[in-house]
């Protein structure tokens, strides 16, 4: 199960999947829809600061 880190990081557009790429970057992939062919990932937010208790 996955942990909320931040909320509001990203503004999301309907038909796009957002996730965090293996560099902890938030990037945006348009979702499948029919057979059509897909489109590349595009980096949204770069990766968040850790803050060190």
């Amino acid at each position: 199960m996955g942990k909320i880190i931040a909320k509001n990081v990203v503004e999301r557009k309907s038909g796009f999947l957002y996730y965090v790429d293996g560099q902890g970057n938030v990037c945006e992939a348009k979702m499948a829809r029919g057979g059509k062919k897909k489109v590349a990932k595009k980096k949204v937010a770069k990766k968040a600061v850790k803050k060190k208790k």
